[in-house]
């Protein structure tokens, strides 16, 4: 009785995502961080003025964790 004033019955539910599929998708995430992070710490000044990054906004960049 419960369930049907409330609204929630165990059909109604939405579907959950698989969690592995996050996790895989966050670990590819972070892997992406880490690499492109990783190519920007290489570039050289004119490199970086070409793309418009500031010698600042790239210190900013480098020192986040890869995970952000």
């Amino acid at each position: 009785m419960e369930q049907v004033l409330s609204g929630t019955s165990p059909t109604t539910r939405q579907p959950r995502v698989h969690w592995f599929a996050q996790l895989r998708a966050a670990l590819r995430r972070w892997q992406l961080n880490a690499r492109t992070r990783r190519q920007l710490a290489q570039l050289d000044e004119h490199l970086l003025a070409d793309a418009g990054i500031s010698p600042s906004d790239r210190l900013r960049e480098l020192d986040k964790p890869f995970w952000r």
